[in-house]
């Protein structure tokens, strides 16, 4: 596992990391893609430089999670370079394609990857692989 289970924990890399892009230091190739990701989102660079890293993000509080929004980035980007599930590279190089834009392509694979999160989590089950990557097929044809 690339992150531990602390939320602390985890949002502290992310300030980190951002924090030395930032100042121009070194990182780490996981500091690295971190902070690519949160290049990505100016809309989180607030949340990201925050004194108050353990801030709730609560649907009823109308803002999205940065974090996890951030987090299924990486998620994303994690399975492609395994090809896990098979052939997510190939969707991933596809749909990347037909949109002309990584950001956008990891935004329209993320859908299906909360979906098929939010699935599991309600039926108490391991993600369906299978289903996932027959959503994220779905991406290629439109």
């Amino acid at each position: 596992m690339i992150f531990g289970q602390d939320r602390a924990e985890l949002r502290k890399m992310y300030a980190d990391a951002w924090q030395k892009r930032c100042d121009e230091l070194p990182l780490s190739p996981l500091e690295m893609q971190i902070a690519d990701v949160v290049e990505m989102h100016p809309e989180y660079h607030d949340e990201v430089s925050s004194e108050d890293l353990d801030r709730d993000f609560t649907p009823d509080g109308g803002k999205a999670n940065p974090f996890l929004h951030m987090g299924l980035h990486l998620g994303i980007r994690e399975q492609v370079s395994t090809n896990r599930p098979p052939g997510i590279a190939a969707v991933y190089q596809s749909v990347t394609a037909s949109k002309g834009d990584v950001h956008a392509a990891e935004h329209e694979m993320i859908e299906c990857l909360a979906e098929t999160l939010w699935e599991a989590q309600s039926q108490n089950q391991p993600p369906d692989e299978r289903k996932y990557l027959e959503r994220l097929q779905r991406l290629c044809n439109k």
